[in-house]
């Protein structure tokens, strides 16, 4: 978004009517896992600074709020979306760029990095999204992940990415 100081009146607004905790739309953790070319990220101090307009101004209402960290996978509308196979959705007409050893550890930091910058701006919580389809639950099936390594094929190896998210995300920001 480029009017932050809208955003924040929108979360003020419903501060102000007691409301117990706010949980942001999705923002993604980098350019491939955002929902849309030029929807809301939290990759750098320039987003961090724009994200603190809005939790300043709840904060200040009295409320509370948190992050949703939302990694679209197969789901993110651009041509560098990724995804544990190349299993297009149905949704987008980009097929998904199948990732490598590196490219899931850089998922993986890219979200724990979210949430470090989420805890910066002065958010309350983080909410990293694992359902509807999205990119841990892209992990978790067998429809969308096809993988033969260890990240693939057994229950057990399809829940590593979104136990690895978790357990790497409270290491970086505390339980």
């Amino acid at each position: 978004t480029k009017d932050w100081n809208r955003v924040a009146e929108f979360y003020a607004e419903r501060a102000r009517g007691d409301v117990g905790l706010m949980v942001t739309g999705g923002i993604g953790p980098n350019l491939e896992g955002s929902v849309l070319p030029g929807a809301s990220k939290m990759t750098n101090d320039e987003e961090v600074a724009s994200h603190a307009i809005v939790t300043q101004r709840v904060h200040e209402a009295g409320g509370k709020i948190a992050m949703q960290i939302l990694h679209a996978g197969r789901y993110s509308y651009g041509p560098k979306c990724v995804a544990p196979s190349p299993v297009k959705s149905p949704i987008s007409p980009f097929p998904p760029n199948e990732l490598d050893e590196e490219g899931i550890e850089k998922q993986i930091a890219d979200i724990v990095n979210a949430a470090v910058l989420a805890q910066k701006a002065g958010y309350d919580g983080v909410e990293i999204m694992g359902s509807e389809g999205y990119f841990l639950n892209q992990f978790l099936v067998t429809h969308t992940n096809k993988r033969t390594d260890r990240w693939g094929g057994s229950y057990e190896n399809r829940m590593r990415l979104p136990v690895e998210v978790v357990r790497r995300t409270r290491e970086a920001v505390g339980t």
